[in-house]
């Protein structure tokens, strides 16, 4: 197994660092080799993805990726921005299928911005396209563009397309999930006003024919949001485009409590995968020791359980992550009365000790 380790920048290194630990305490053969993404790259090497870190993604079984960006780089060019960096992995590794699971934890139903009731045992899996649509349309009004900016100019636009192979795909890799789990499938779109969406309706529509098992549902995206937070237990699996699964995996990550506990895969057709939390880089918080590392170490769950193949290992990380919630470890960002507060090195020491037999420390 080897495996490119891109922690990036702002709270990257630091929840990264936490992840490998925990990798590190399953004792399994792995090879890996570290190296600089995003603003750290441009810093070293002028480009947030510099062509040996791309080989290195390229070359490796699995990509365990932190998080870039701040708002110092704010005025570059854009494609000197650190966020172009993970586009570009996902366009050169092929990366279309962005799976986003949000997954309240019992001891967090409390940390939740809705009613326990609502959230308690909430299990929804959101499947985002991730290399298509407007993020990924030719752009326009760049050319006069000053420090990342239009000075002067009268417009600008993004185009918004499909191809049907795109649809085709994210959708079959939606319902082969839901055939996983309650076999219910919501597709997500804005038929009544977009074009593209209509294709992307009509294309779902007729893929779903050769699922007759699994249940298709189709929402608009505004009344989508609407139901997360009204109903998000009707909800199972949720596919949709690039930008509005963007928006709806983060509303859905309120739902569990905090951001900072969402993992996130993005795979290839053939199951090789960049792992990373949902989360971004919080540069108002790094090196300060308090982010959350748990969406970070439950993505190392998700490489070992998509890709590496070791399922018994995954599980494990799984276990030990909620026995330190049993115990009543949060980090700031899911802490409440009655808790322990802990910071970034505590909680990844109390998974590590939880993965090997060790007894959970409480620091106040």
């Amino acid at each position: 197994m080897k495996i490119a380790i891109l922690p990036g920048d702002g709270i990257g290194t630091e929840i990264v660092r936490e992840a490998v630990r925990v990798l590190d305490a399953l004792e399994l053969r792995y090879e890996s080799e570290t190296a600089l993404v995003g603003g750290a790259a441009y810093e070293a090497h002028g480009h947030p993805l510099p062509d040996s870190t791309l080989q290195l993604a390229k070359d490796a079984d699995a990509v365990l990726f932190g998080a870039v960006g701040d708002w110092k780089y704010d005025k570059l060019e854009r494609q000197f921005r650190p966020e172009q960096a993970i586009l570009g992995l996902r366009k050169h590794l092929g990366l279309f299928a962005n799976f986003r699971p949000a997954l309240c934890y019992e001891q967090l139903t409390h940390a939740s911005s809705l009613k326990p009731e609502l959230v308690a045992g909430l299990d929804i899996l959101i499947i985002r396209e991730l290399t298509g649509d407007i993020y990924f349309g030719q752009p326009r009004g760049r050319r006069t563009a000053v420090d990342g900016h239009f000075p002067g100019a009268e417009e600008a636009f993004d185009t918004m397309r499909y191809s049907r192979p795109e649809i085709e795909r994210i959708a079959h890799v939606a319902f082969q999930a839901a055939r996983k789990r309650n076999k219910k499938v919501t597709s997500v779109d804005k038929a009544n006003v977009l074009e593209t969406f209509q294709f992307w309706k009509d294309v779902v529509t007729e893929v779903h024919a050769q699922y007759p098992d699994v249940e298709l549902q189709h929402m608009y995206v505004d009344n989508a949001a609407m139901q997360l937070v009204k109903a998000p237990k009707a909800f199972d699996v949720v596919v949709t485009g690039n930008m509005f699964g963007d928006i709806l995996s983060d509303e859905a990550a309120m739902l569990t409590g905090s951001i900072g506990m969402l993992p996130s895969a993005s795979l290839d057709k053939n199951g090789k995968g960049l792992y990373e939390p949902s989360h971004g880089s919080a540069p108002d918080i790094a090196g300060k020791g308090v982010a959350n590392p748990l969406a970070t170490i439950l993505s190392v769950a998700m490489m070992l359980r998509f890709t590496l193949n070791q399922p018994a290992a995954a599980d494990r990380i799984d276990t030990a992550v909620k026995a330190v919630l049993a115990a009543g470890l949060r980090t700031a960002d899911i802490w409440s009365e009655g808790t322990t507060k802990v910071g970034t090195r505590e909680m990844g020491d109390a998974v590590v000790a939880a993965i090997t037999g060790k007894t959970i420390t409480k620091t106040t």
